[in-house]
């Protein structure tokens, strides 16, 4: 049995749950080809690749062990001289879902690890305790997939393509809601919050291992977000809430690398 803390209770205070998940995995999956911002995973913050930040905090969130997946040797020989494991993929897979199932086949071809958490190799700021929350999300619901989301605070991040925002009805901010859908645009219209979404998942493993299959989705094909290939399947994905400071920076521009590299210079 693994025990994980929760960032935090309705309270503010910690939070300990027990998982049956006996043996998760995290993998980041990272590629050089980039449309907003080529060769994005070894752009340097502070003095250190990206990718090894994003590295370094999945480590630290102990909730497995960690594996990033590249179709780029360059981005695994970078890793590897920090002394972490990656593991070069096909560079033509169309997703990094893809590419971490690829590379979890190579790692663990007799199934032993019962959950994967895919974090994200642009989020060089985030907190470690948010990728323990998604795999307790995951456990502690009937979902396929658990995610993450935070309220958007700034105007302008909830006009801003480069922004993804998920629709959820959280009666109780402190408790998973079921994913409704996702989108570019500042969805559902009316009063009150919305929720950028953070790019980590928790898969069961059998869960990755049917969503890979899966043809792309006419509205994920429209949106270009994968995670909707999941809805449309009819694959539950639970999402929990987390403070917006945990997330940090995501870098998905030249200004949100910029950014990053202030707050972390700073």
């Amino acid at each position: 049995m693994l025990s994980l803390p929760v960032c935090a209770d309705s309270d503010g205070d910690p939070v300990t749950a027990t998982t049956s998940i006996h043996n998760p995995i995290v993998m980041i999956p990272a590629r050089l080809a980039a449309t907003r911002l080529p060769n994005k995973p070894l752009a340097e913050i502070a003095g250190v690749p990206m990718i090894v930040h994003v590295w370094r905090h999945a480590v630290a969130a102990a909730a497995g062990p960690v594996v990033v997946a590249s179709g780029d040797q360059i981005i695994v020989d970078v890793v590897e001289r920090e002394g972490g494991r990656a593991v070069l993929t096909d560079p033509n897979l169309p997703t990094g879902s893809d590419r971490i199932q690829a590379a979890l086949m190579a790692l663990d071809p007799g199934r032993d690890h019962d959950a994967v958490i895919n974090v994200q190799g642009d989020m060089p700021m985030l907190d470690p305790e948010a990728i323990q929350v998604a795999l307790i999300t995951l456990d502690e619901t009937d979902a396929d997939i658990a995610t993450l989301a935070a309220e958007i605070v700034d105007p302008e991040a909830l006009h801003a393509i480069s922004v993804n925002k998920v629709v959820a009805g959280f009666s109780n901010p402190a408790q998973p809601a079921r994913a409704l859908y996702f989108s570019k645009a500042p969805v559902p219209w009316g009063n009150g919050p919305h929720y950028e979404h953070i790019g980590i998942y928790a898969y069961r493993r059998a869960a990755l291992e049917r969503f890979v299959t899966l043809p792309r989705g006419v509205l994920e094909q429209r949106e270009r977000l994968e995670q909707l290939r999941a809805l449309e399947a009819g694959m539950r994905i639970s999402v929990s809430l987390i403070d917006p400071a945990r997330l940090g920076v995501q870098v998905d521009t030249p200004a949100d690398l910029e950014r990053a590299r202030a707050l972390m210079t700073g």
